[in-house]
């Protein structure tokens, strides 16, 4: 069952990404799946200032991972250049371990990589402009993230109050 929500602006697909900080727990892995300029560096953004990392929080284009400190470590990933999903096993000791919480973008590059047991976040742009409302769309799978769908809903309708809406 996926959580579907509308966001509409940048800070509410932050607000989005910081509630769903709260639920994180070491090991978990979220897949961002999206065109460009669609959120997902925004959205994981909004994740680490949920897990209170200091400092910015950029893309890892060029560099493919960065490694960043909060409540839990954040690991994020951009898969965009990745062509081969063996490729994501080889980027960094840290990428998928269960003692980090692992963001990949573009994570449909690597789709054969990924663990069974994780959250897919897919944002569309719901509309013809660059400020259009996004479309975020949650799709949990395996146990874990089963386990917390209800409480997905929940969380995550909270953090819309003034920014957006259930889709």
């Amino acid at each position: 069952m996926s959580v579907r929500l509308r966001s509409h602006h940048p800070d509410a697909t932050a607000a989005l990404g910081a509630s769903l900080a709260r639920m994180l727990v070491p090991g978990d892995v979220i897949v961002l799946t999206g065109p460009l300029g669609a959120g997902k560096t925004r959205f994981v953004q909004g994740i680490a200032a949920g897990l209170g990392v200091p400092g910015r929080v950029t893309s890892p284009t060029f560099v493919l991972v960065r490694r960043h400190q909060g409540r839990l470590p954040l690991v994020h990933v951009d898969a965009y250049r990745l062509d081969d999903a063996s490729a994501l096993a080889t980027l960094d000791d840290d990428v998928l371990a269960e003692d980090v919480v692992t963001c990949i973008e573009w994570g449909g590059n690597v789709a054969d990589a990924l663990p069974d047991d994780r959250l897919d976040v897919a944002l569309t742009v719901d509309g013809d402009v660059g400020d259009a409302p996004r479309i975020v769309a949650l799709t949990p799978h395996g146990p874990s993230w089963e386990a917390r769908t209800d409480a997905l809903g929940d969380v995550l309708a909270g953090a819309l109050a003034d920014g957006g809406s259930v889709a």
